[in-house]
């Protein structure tokens, strides 16, 4: 497996989890989107890894991640 293919598994991984792991804080104006988004990252970087645009995947997975990351430090979600 090379090191790019280690890197897209690996990220697919924390943001699969981190997606499982993240709660929307109610009362809040924009914790679905962050959700969304972060969502929508998760799916299209599982489309890119299928078509083994590995780089695609990789940028979509680290995005993702960084908008579950956002969404929390601005208090929209939160992790159990």
């Amino acid at each position: 497996m090379s090191d790019i293919e280690i890197k897209v598994t690996r990220y697919e991984m924390m943001l699969r989890t981190a997606l499982a792991r993240a709660e929307i804080v109610e009362d809040q104006k924009y914790s679905n989107d962050f959700m969304t988004m972060a969502q929508s990252y998760y799916e299209d970087g599982i489309h890119f890894q299928k078509v083994d645009d590995l780089i695609n995947a990789l940028v979509c997975f680290s995005y993702g991640h960084g908008w579950l990351d956002a969404g929390i430090r601005v208090g929209a979600l939160k992790s159990r």
